[in-house]
Protein backbone atom coordinates (compact mmCIF):
# COMPACT_ATOMS: atom_id res chain seq x y z
CA UNK A 1 0.00 0.00 0.00
CA UNK A 2 0.98 3.55 -0.75
CA UNK A 3 0.51 7.01 -1.87
CA UNK A 4 -0.37 7.71 -5.62
CA UNK A 5 1.63 9.61 -7.56
CA UNK A 6 0.28 10.63 -11.44
CA UNK A 7 2.46 11.27 -14.14
CA UNK A 8 0.58 13.29 -16.44
CA UNK A 9 1.52 13.34 -20.57
CA UNK A 10 0.11 15.90 -22.31
CA UNK A 11 -0.29 15.48 -25.99
CA UNK A 12 -0.63 18.13 -28.74
CA UNK A 13 -2.69 20.86 -27.53
CA UNK A 14 -2.40 19.85 -23.49
CA UNK A 15 0.76 21.80 -22.63
CA UNK A 16 -0.14 23.11 -18.84
CA UNK A 17 -2.06 21.58 -15.95
CA UNK A 18 -3.08 24.97 -14.45
CA UNK A 19 -4.79 23.80 -11.62
CA UNK A 20 -2.03 21.91 -9.58
CA UNK A 21 -1.84 23.23 -6.43
CA UNK A 22 1.67 24.06 -5.26
CA UNK A 23 2.99 23.93 -8.02
CA UNK A 24 6.75 23.49 -8.76
CA UNK A 25 8.54 23.12 -12.35
CA UNK A 26 11.39 21.00 -11.70
CA UNK A 27 14.64 20.90 -14.20
CA UNK A 28 15.90 16.85 -14.48
CA UNK A 29 18.47 14.87 -15.85
CA UNK A 30 18.49 11.37 -16.65
CA UNK A 31 20.58 8.96 -18.15
CA UNK A 32 19.32 9.45 -21.01
CA UNK A 33 19.32 13.07 -21.12
CA UNK A 34 16.81 16.04 -20.30
CA UNK A 35 13.06 14.94 -20.71
CA UNK A 36 10.75 17.43 -23.54
CA UNK A 37 10.48 20.30 -20.70
CA UNK A 38 10.12 21.24 -17.27
CA UNK A 39 8.12 18.98 -15.50
CA UNK A 40 5.48 20.35 -13.15
CA UNK A 41 4.61 19.26 -9.66
CA UNK A 42 1.83 19.49 -7.57
CA UNK A 43 -1.10 18.36 -5.99
CA UNK A 44 -4.95 18.15 -6.98
CA UNK A 45 -7.28 17.28 -4.19
CA UNK A 46 -4.87 15.73 -2.56
CA UNK A 47 -3.24 13.44 -4.91
CA UNK A 48 0.14 14.57 -6.14
CA UNK A 49 0.94 14.78 -9.75
CA UNK A 50 3.69 15.32 -12.27
CA UNK A 51 3.23 16.73 -15.47
CA UNK A 52 5.07 17.00 -18.84
CA UNK A 53 4.05 18.45 -21.95
CA UNK A 54 5.01 15.79 -24.19
CA UNK A 55 5.97 18.09 -26.99
CA UNK A 56 7.76 20.38 -24.69
CA UNK A 57 6.87 24.11 -23.72
CA UNK A 58 5.19 26.09 -27.34
CA UNK A 59 5.11 22.43 -29.23
CA UNK A 60 8.92 22.30 -30.38
CA UNK A 61 9.51 18.88 -31.03
CA UNK A 62 8.53 16.72 -33.16
CA UNK A 63 6.90 12.73 -32.49
CA UNK A 64 10.64 11.70 -33.73
CA UNK A 65 12.33 14.19 -31.59
CA UNK A 66 10.47 13.26 -28.37
CA UNK A 67 13.00 12.32 -25.98
CA UNK A 68 10.52 9.34 -24.79
CA UNK A 69 13.61 7.32 -22.46
CA UNK A 70 14.59 10.68 -20.54
CA UNK A 71 10.27 11.65 -20.48
CA UNK A 72 9.61 8.36 -18.72
CA UNK A 73 12.62 8.30 -16.70
CA UNK A 74 12.27 11.81 -15.30
CA UNK A 75 8.48 11.26 -14.10
CA UNK A 76 10.04 7.70 -12.33
CA UNK A 77 12.39 9.89 -10.90
CA UNK A 78 10.16 12.78 -9.50
CA UNK A 79 8.51 9.63 -7.98
CA UNK A 80 5.42 8.94 -10.48
CA UNK A 81 3.79 5.61 -9.43
CA UNK A 82 1.37 5.67 -12.62
CA UNK A 83 1.48 7.40 -15.78
CA UNK A 84 -1.82 8.56 -17.85
CA UNK A 85 -0.86 9.91 -21.66
CA UNK A 86 -3.52 11.98 -22.68
CA UNK A 87 -2.90 12.13 -26.92
CA UNK A 88 -4.30 13.91 -29.30
CA UNK A 89 -5.81 11.25 -32.21
CA UNK A 90 -7.41 10.71 -35.40
CA UNK A 91 -10.46 8.45 -35.59
CA UNK A 92 -10.33 5.21 -38.23
CA UNK A 93 -14.32 4.23 -36.56
CA UNK A 94 -17.38 6.57 -37.77
CA UNK A 95 -18.25 6.39 -34.05
CA UNK A 96 -15.34 7.89 -32.96
CA UNK A 97 -16.32 11.39 -33.53
CA UNK A 98 -14.30 14.99 -33.09
CA UNK A 99 -14.39 15.68 -29.84
CA UNK A 100 -14.89 12.27 -28.33
CA UNK A 101 -12.27 10.73 -26.15
CA UNK A 102 -10.86 7.16 -26.60
CA UNK A 103 -9.71 5.25 -24.01
CA UNK A 104 -7.09 2.61 -25.57
CA UNK A 105 -6.10 -1.12 -24.50
CA UNK A 106 -3.94 -2.32 -27.55
CA UNK A 107 -1.50 -0.93 -29.94
CA UNK A 108 0.00 -1.87 -33.48
CA UNK A 109 3.33 0.00 -33.85
CA UNK A 110 4.16 1.29 -37.18
CA UNK A 111 7.33 3.85 -35.78
CA UNK A 112 10.40 3.24 -36.79
CA UNK A 113 13.94 4.75 -35.89
CA UNK A 114 12.65 6.01 -32.16
CA UNK A 115 15.21 3.96 -29.07
CA UNK A 116 12.48 1.53 -28.00
CA UNK A 117 13.92 0.31 -24.76
CA UNK A 118 15.99 1.31 -21.57
CA UNK A 119 18.16 -1.86 -22.53
CA UNK A 120 20.67 -3.54 -24.32
CA UNK A 121 23.87 -4.97 -25.12
CA UNK A 122 25.37 -5.63 -21.64
CA UNK A 123 21.85 -6.08 -19.98
CA UNK A 124 18.92 -7.57 -21.88
CA UNK A 125 15.68 -7.81 -20.92
CA UNK A 126 12.17 -8.89 -22.33
CA UNK A 127 9.03 -7.43 -20.57
CA UNK A 128 5.46 -8.73 -20.91
CA UNK A 129 3.53 -6.63 -23.29
CA UNK A 130 0.55 -8.51 -24.70
CA UNK A 131 -1.62 -5.94 -22.48
CA UNK A 132 -0.02 -2.92 -22.71
CA UNK A 133 -2.00 -0.68 -20.39
CA UNK A 134 -3.10 -0.72 -16.83
CA UNK A 135 -6.69 -2.32 -16.88
CA UNK A 136 -7.25 -0.50 -13.34
CA UNK A 137 -5.78 2.77 -14.19
CA UNK A 138 -7.63 2.56 -17.60
CA UNK A 139 -10.73 1.63 -16.12
CA UNK A 140 -10.64 5.11 -13.86
CA UNK A 141 -9.49 7.58 -16.51
CA UNK A 142 -12.31 6.56 -18.63
CA UNK A 143 -14.81 7.35 -15.96
CA UNK A 144 -12.93 10.59 -14.75
CA UNK A 145 -13.20 11.76 -18.43
CA UNK A 146 -17.57 10.86 -18.56
CA UNK A 147 -17.40 12.84 -15.76
CA UNK A 148 -15.86 15.19 -16.94
CA UNK A 149 -18.49 15.46 -19.61
CA UNK A 150 -17.02 13.47 -22.35
CA UNK A 151 -17.98 10.75 -24.61
CA UNK A 152 -15.50 7.89 -24.13
CA UNK A 153 -15.51 4.56 -26.18
CA UNK A 154 -13.62 2.06 -24.28
CA UNK A 155 -11.33 -0.87 -25.65
CA UNK A 156 -10.04 1.23 -28.62
CA UNK A 157 -7.03 -0.13 -30.46
CA UNK A 158 -4.39 2.62 -31.46
CA UNK A 159 -1.98 2.53 -34.77
CA UNK A 160 1.21 4.45 -33.79
CA UNK A 161 2.03 5.65 -36.97
CA UNK A 162 5.84 7.81 -37.56
CA UNK A 163 4.46 11.06 -38.91
CA UNK A 164 5.06 13.90 -39.35
CA UNK A 165 2.87 13.69 -42.10
CA UNK A 166 -0.60 12.09 -42.08
CA UNK A 167 -1.78 9.03 -43.59
CA UNK A 168 -2.78 8.48 -47.22
CA UNK A 169 -6.31 6.93 -47.63
CA UNK A 170 -4.94 3.37 -48.43
CA UNK A 171 -3.20 3.72 -45.40
CA UNK A 172 -5.92 4.68 -43.91
CA UNK A 173 -8.04 2.27 -44.96
CA UNK A 174 -5.86 -0.49 -44.41
CA UNK A 175 -5.29 0.58 -40.83
CA UNK A 176 -8.84 0.44 -40.70
CA UNK A 177 -8.59 -3.12 -42.04
CA UNK A 178 -6.21 -4.50 -39.62
CA UNK A 179 -8.32 -3.24 -36.83
CA UNK A 180 -6.87 0.02 -35.70
CA UNK A 181 -9.87 2.37 -34.08
CA UNK A 182 -7.73 5.31 -34.15
CA UNK A 183 -4.24 6.78 -34.88
CA UNK A 184 -1.38 9.15 -33.67
CA UNK A 185 2.32 9.36 -33.71
CA UNK A 186 3.68 9.26 -30.14
CA UNK A 187 2.09 6.44 -28.23
CA UNK A 188 5.18 4.02 -28.76
CA UNK A 189 7.64 3.81 -27.82
CA UNK A 190 5.86 5.61 -24.95
CA UNK A 191 4.07 2.69 -23.32
CA UNK A 192 6.65 0.50 -23.93
CA UNK A 193 9.24 2.40 -21.96
CA UNK A 194 7.06 2.72 -18.70
CA UNK A 195 6.53 -0.66 -18.65
CA UNK A 196 9.90 -1.48 -18.42
CA UNK A 197 10.19 1.42 -15.77
CA UNK A 198 7.36 -0.49 -13.97
CA UNK A 199 5.05 2.38 -14.29
CA UNK A 200 1.43 1.12 -15.19
CA UNK A 201 -0.11 3.43 -17.56
CA UNK A 202 -3.16 4.12 -19.26
CA UNK A 203 -3.87 6.24 -22.68
CA UNK A 204 -6.97 8.33 -23.24
CA UNK A 205 -6.85 9.83 -26.76
CA UNK A 206 -8.72 12.95 -27.84
CA UNK A 207 -10.48 12.73 -30.87
CA UNK A 208 -9.05 15.62 -32.98
CA UNK A 209 -10.29 14.41 -36.55
CA UNK A 210 -11.91 11.65 -38.89
CA UNK A 211 -8.42 10.30 -40.53
CA UNK A 212 -8.35 10.29 -44.17
CA UNK A 213 -9.94 6.67 -45.12
CA UNK A 214 -13.29 8.69 -45.68
CA UNK A 215 -13.73 9.66 -49.35
CA UNK A 216 -13.77 13.09 -50.53
CA UNK A 217 -12.41 14.47 -46.72
CA UNK A 218 -9.22 15.33 -45.79
CA UNK A 219 -7.22 16.07 -42.60
CA UNK A 220 -7.22 19.87 -41.79
CA UNK A 221 -5.16 21.30 -39.37
CA UNK A 222 -7.09 24.33 -39.13
CA UNK A 223 -10.06 22.36 -38.19
CA UNK A 224 -7.59 19.78 -35.62
CA UNK A 225 -6.51 22.93 -33.79
CA UNK A 226 -10.34 23.68 -33.08
CA UNK A 227 -11.19 20.91 -31.32
CA UNK A 228 -7.68 20.60 -29.34
CA UNK A 229 -8.66 23.53 -27.54
CA UNK A 230 -12.16 22.07 -26.81
CA UNK A 231 -10.65 18.74 -26.07
CA UNK A 232 -7.77 19.76 -23.39
CA UNK A 233 -10.35 21.65 -21.26
CA UNK A 234 -12.25 18.61 -20.77
CA UNK A 235 -8.93 16.65 -20.45
CA UNK A 236 -8.01 18.94 -17.48
CA UNK A 237 -11.51 18.12 -15.95
CA UNK A 238 -10.73 14.50 -16.37
CA UNK A 239 -7.14 14.88 -14.31
CA UNK A 240 -9.38 16.56 -11.48
CA UNK A 241 -12.04 13.80 -11.59
CA UNK A 242 -9.11 11.48 -11.57
CA UNK A 243 -7.65 12.67 -8.17
CA UNK A 244 -11.50 12.26 -6.61
CA UNK A 245 -11.95 8.48 -8.19
CA UNK A 246 -8.73 7.30 -7.24
CA UNK A 247 -8.83 5.24 -3.61
CA UNK A 248 -7.06 6.67 -0.88
CA UNK A 249 -4.55 4.09 -1.29
CA UNK A 250 -2.44 2.87 -4.00
CA UNK A 251 -2.39 -1.08 -3.73
CA UNK A 252 0.22 -3.19 -5.57
CA UNK A 253 0.03 -3.65 -9.25
CA UNK A 254 1.98 -6.74 -11.28
CA UNK A 255 3.52 -3.89 -13.22
CA UNK A 256 5.42 -2.64 -10.37
CA UNK A 257 8.24 -5.30 -10.17
CA UNK A 258 7.96 -6.89 -13.91
CA UNK A 259 11.49 -7.03 -13.97
CA UNK A 260 11.87 -9.58 -11.48
CA UNK A 261 11.43 -11.64 -14.27
CA UNK A 262 12.27 -10.00 -17.07
CA UNK A 263 16.08 -10.12 -16.97
CA UNK A 264 17.79 -12.55 -19.17
CA UNK A 265 21.31 -11.55 -18.92
CA UNK A 266 23.57 -14.04 -16.47
CA UNK A 267 24.91 -11.56 -13.76
CA UNK A 268 28.44 -11.92 -14.41
CA UNK A 269 28.00 -11.02 -18.06
CA UNK A 270 25.79 -7.68 -17.37
CA UNK A 271 27.78 -4.25 -17.89
CA UNK A 272 28.21 -2.60 -14.69
CA UNK A 273 26.88 0.72 -16.29
CA UNK A 274 23.75 -0.78 -17.46
CA UNK A 275 22.75 -2.14 -14.33
CA UNK A 276 23.45 0.94 -12.64
CA UNK A 277 21.37 3.29 -15.33
CA UNK A 278 18.74 0.64 -14.90
CA UNK A 279 18.80 0.73 -10.94
CA UNK A 280 18.41 4.65 -11.35
CA UNK A 281 15.27 4.34 -13.44
CA UNK A 282 13.42 1.56 -11.10
CA UNK A 283 15.14 2.84 -7.71
CA UNK A 284 16.52 -0.60 -6.61
CA UNK A 285 18.65 -3.16 -7.00
CA UNK A 286 18.45 -5.44 -10.04
CA UNK A 287 19.02 -9.08 -8.46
Amino acid sequence: MGDWCIGVIGGSGLYVLDQLEDAQAQEIETPWGKPSGPVTTGCIGGVRFAFLPRHGPGHGLAPEGVPYRANIAALKQLGATDILAISAIGSLREEMAPGDFASVTQFIDRTHGRPQSFFGNGLVAHVPFGDPVCPRLTGWAAAAAREAGATVHEGACYLSMQGPQFSTRAESRMYRNWGADVIGMTALPEARLAREAELPYALLGMVTDYDSWREGESVDVAEILQVMAANADKARRTVEQLARILPGERSASPIDRVLDTALVTAPGARDSKAVSRIEQLVRRKIA
